[in-house]
């Protein structure tokens, strides 16, 4: 398929806006330029029923958090889905994704609980993955304060984010807690090698290119050796049995397509973890949260709440 309409005057608007791309930047003005990118391509934000803002105690510091009451939520307990917001490990936080985040928990009626956790280069990895387990294991542990159903949790993200949900659920495997029903991984970074095929059809001209790719592993990765770590690169990882089932979403004209696309492919292949999986049509990037300029984000997001509901709707009733 061709790229789609809106995507298309997105890319020539950014090209004739001469926008610098990230790597010529400072992580701070990165940041910056991120942050403004969001405001300027999101929807109004969705109402939903409550907000809160917790802080809890991380492994090497104060995790901020955001938990979401879905809109029409009642009183009994919810499904929880945790969310790690996607930037390349080194941009993005609770503001960047709060209308994703209160999207999926009205069209799922699930609580969600996104985390802010440790950028890079302050903080390289296992930071993130630490605080993101942390979390994780922590709402595990509070459900009752939470009034969420503590069999009913799932963990997601976009992006590096959903690089962190499958990191958090392959230590969670192998530790034997906590439990977590479903991944919901929105065109995650998956393997640092930057050998597949798309690598190379998309490394320029996409929004998200092969530099930008090299500059924010060039920060999160405290060396080359942390490349082949399956905390980092969850793909190289020797066994994919006894993970949860999953949704992935790739995009079509993504850099990323394709470790995500073989993730799924082992999954179900593999390790047989039921696995619901398709391709944006058209898509780029990081399209979910540009909802003010792509028309198709938020249906993409209506049904990627359908599967996560359906996905705690099965665990329920089995």
């Amino acid at each position: 398929m061709t790229l789609d309409p809106d995507v298309a005057q997105l890319l020539e608007t950014v090209r004739l806006a001469g926008r610098p791309p990230f790597e010529s930047l400072s992580p701070a003005e990165a940041r910056e330029a991120y942050a403004k990118t969001r405001t300027a391509s999101a929807p109004p934000p969705a109402d939903v029923e409550r907000v809160e803002t917790l802080h809890i105690d991380g492994p090497h510091g104060p995790i901020p958090m955001r938990f979401y009451w879905p809109k029409d939520g009642g009183t009994a307990s919810l499904p929880l889905l945790v969310y790690f917001h996607g930037g390349g490990w080194l941009l993005g936080d609770l503001d960047s994704h709060d209308g994703v985040c209160r999207h999926l928990a009205n069209g799922a009626t699930c609580a969600v609980l996104s985390v802010d956790y440790r950028l890079a280069p302050e903080h390289k990895f296992p930071a993130a993955v630490d605080d993101a387990f942390a979390a994780t294991t922590w709402a595990a542990h509070n459900s009752t304060k939470l009034n969420i159903d503590p069999d009913q949790i799932a963990v997601g993200g976009d992006s590096a984010g959903g690089n962190l949900a499958v990191a958090v659920c392959m230590i969670a495997r192998d530790d034997g807690a906590p439990k977590i029903r479903f991944q919901l991984l929105l065109y995650p970074a998956l393997d640092f090698s930057f050998d597949s095929q798309s690598h190379q059809n998309f490394a320029d001209g996409y929004s998200l290119t092969r530099n930008s790719l090299i500059w924010f592993r060039d920060h999160y990765l405290r060396s080359p050796n942390d490349e082949t770590d399956f905390r980092a690169s969850p793909l190289q990882a020797k066994s994919l049995a006894g993970l949860p089932p999953a949704c992935v979403l790739t995009a079509e004209y993504d850099p990323l397509r394709d470790e995500g696309e073989a993730y799924a492919a082992r999954l179900a292949q593999e390790a047989h973890v039921p696995v619901t999986f398709w391709r944006a049509a058209g898509q780029i990037h990081g399209f979910l949260p540009m909802g003010k300029l792509i028309s198709a984000s938020a249906p993409t997001l209506d049904a990627l709440a359908r599967t996560l509901k359906s996905a705690f709707f099965k665990r329920t009733n089995t």
